[in-house]
């Protein structure tokens, strides 16, 4: 009987392709992945999307949907243990800050997520947010290849530990919608949005304009993929132009 322990080991063939690419997603991110084919996809964008069989195409907007919530569980797990004293309200602001648009592209920056992204969009306003996009999408793609733990690791380890700076985060202020609305209720003004759709940039993403006024005043008009980013920059434009005094450090408002 021959020895099964003395048969030659067939392995897997791995493409030169496939090489780099684990290489690449080893140490750029830190991780090291069992299915390439999900970072493949979560850092696909739209308009380089990939069409497989019956024409349908393959890209990283469930995976970002996924990664969204996943990442919202864990910036809250987080927070909820590093501040322990604090109310639902202050916690709550403060993950509104770390997963906002702007932040999160900040961070995807950091690590690096724009030097292996397959974009073909030349959008400067898509531009402003496909990084943070396709960070949750890279959450997703953890999550299902390596489970809930090994993300919330990574979360922890590569994005608070290296790039999220929490006093900063405490001292900045993104949601600029909900100043607009705490200040209005403040100083008993009207605070009105307007937002319409007003068509869809070369990639066929819808585009919003909202328009922001103060007591029937217009203050501010602001662009976006979404109502809630045309409103957050209608917001910023109205600050800027006013003299409205705005107290970003949060930690005394509870």
């Amino acid at each position: 009987m021959v020895n099964l322990f003395l048969r030659p080991i067939k392995r897997l063939r791995v493409s030169p392709e496939d090489k780099i690419f684990f290489q690449n997603i080893r140490y750029t991110f830190g991780i090291r992945p069992r299915n390439l084919e999900l970072y493949r996809i979560a850092l696909t964008h739209k308009s380089a999307s990939t069409v497989i069989a019956r024409g349908k195409k393959v890209n990283n907007e469930r995976l970002e949907y996924l990664g969204d919530a996943v990442l919202d569980a864990i910036v809250a797990d987080y927070l909820f243990n590093t501040f322990p004293n604090q109310t639902e309200g202050f916690l709550t602001k403060i993950r509104s800050r770390i997963v906002s648009r702007q932040g999160l592209n900040a961070i995807a920056l950091a690590i690096g997520v724009n030097k292996l992204m397959l974009c073909h969009t030349n959008n400067t306003l898509a531009q402003k947010h496909i990084y943070g996009d396709a960070l949750e999408a890279l959450v997703g793609a953890i999550y299902l290849d390596l489970g809930f733990k090994e993300a919330s690791d990574w979360v922890k380890k590569q994005l608070f530990n290296k790039h999220i700076d929490l006093n900063e985060v405490l001292a900045t202020e993104t949601d600029y919608k909900s100043r607009m609305i705490e200040w209005g209720q403040k100083h008993k003004s009207t605070i009105l949005f307007e937002c319409i759709e007003i068509g869809q940039n070369c990639e066929k993403l819808p585009l919003f304009e909202a328009k922001l006024s103060i007591n029937g005043k217009l203050m501010g008009t602001g662009l976006g993929h979404s109502k809630k980013e045309a409103e957050q920059n209608a917001s910023l434009v109205a600050i800027e132009r006013s003299d409205i005094n705005f107290n970003p450090n949060i930690a005394e408002e509870e």
